[in-house]
């Protein structure tokens, strides 16, 4: 084999090593051969795409639902015989070529791998050769897509009540009212939820706190959804006949993938689930939406950070 190996070597952007459209990635195929080698062209591909595929069955019937979404597709040739420098000889030991893209400055969803479907961006590299099989390597490169802070619902507050009869050794009923500051929070950051509890039963009520995301994929007029808890905490109990405000501090992991709304066949978003635990009752609760933010801009964090510190002053 004289071509012993090809790989593809990329340039870090940040320490989180992820990229957003309109950035500049460079990098460098490195090819190993063994003795002299002809080729006729060496070229290098940047893709983004979605791909979603899940399976259900009719009685018997078994049908697969797929769909695929392409965001762009870049190729630059480095080499090519017939350019006017003679043919393509490659010497024995390794060779770098560097090559150099520009993501497409445009709405690019972040990277994601989820239960029926991922969200990707690749470089691929190919050396072809005169009757020989091409030579191929590929990797994987991160897009996190742009924070926003200027959309207006996402600085707003949130809030939402529900409000249930109980019956049980006498009437009575529950309220819960739950608040979060706004709808927009970064990755690792700290959210609080306050909820109000207006217990009129003859029975304790005990909240419980979720964060949990909810993914949906679409393909052939079809969707698929699937939900996954990833925060989990338990509140105090309110004792019967009484009304408590309550606050839960839950804290974003760090690494969570951001919230997405850009990709036709895929998304991800997050909700924010408060459950009053009523004993030997259905359990009222409330959802609130919840965006999650890349933190890409560093001017989106400083207008988050204003906003924080507007929200101390009024807790």
């Amino acid at each position: 084999m004289t071509i012993q190996s090809i790989s593809i070597e990329y340039d870090a952007k940040n320490e989180e090593n992820f990229f957003s459209s309109g950035d500049s990635i460079t990098g460098r195929i490195v090819l190993v051969v063994s003795q002299e080698t002809k080729i006729e062209r060496l070229s290098v591909k940047a893709k983004g795409k979605a791909n979603v595929s899940w399976t259900e069955h009719y009685g018997k019937v078994r049908v697969t639902y797929r769909a695929k979404e392409k965001f762009f597709s870049l190729e630059k040739i480095i080499l090519q015989e017939g350019q006017g420098h003679g043919p393509l000889i490659l010497t024995p030991g390794s060779h770098e070529h560097p090559f150099a893209f520009e993501i497409p400055d445009m709405d690019l969803p972040t990277s994601f791998k989820g239960k029926h479907g991922k969200i990707s961006y690749s470089l691929k590299a190919k050396v072809s050769r005169f009757m020989k099989l091409a030579s191929k390597a590929k990797t994987h490169f991160t897009v996190a897509s742009k924070t926003d802070m200027s959309t207006p619902d996402l600085m707003k507050p949130q809030h939402r009540n529900v409000e249930k009869n109980v019956v049980w050794f006498g009437s009575g009923n529950v309220t819960l009212n739950v608040r979060t500051a706004r709808m927009g929070y970064l990755q690792g950051e700290a959210l609080k939820v306050t909820a109000e509890i207006v217990n009129n039963s003859p029975r304790p009520v005990t909240p419980k706190y979720y964060l949990y995301e909810k993914q949906c994929f679409y393909a052939m007029r079809k969707r698929k959804v699937y939900t996954k808890n990833i925060l989990k905490e338990k509140g105090e109990p309110v004792p019967a006949r009484a009304q408590q405000n309550v606050t839960k501090v839950l804290n974003i992991p760090e690494l969570l993938p951001g919230t997405i709304f850009n990709c036709p066949i895929l998304k991800l978003e997050y909700r924010i689930k408060v459950v009053l635990d009523v004993a030997l009752a259905k359990d009222p609760e409330v959802r609130l939406p919840i965006v999650v933010l890349a933190d890409t801009d560093r001017s989106a964090s400083k207008e988050l950070q204003e906003q924080q510190q507007r929200e101390s002053w009024f807790n």
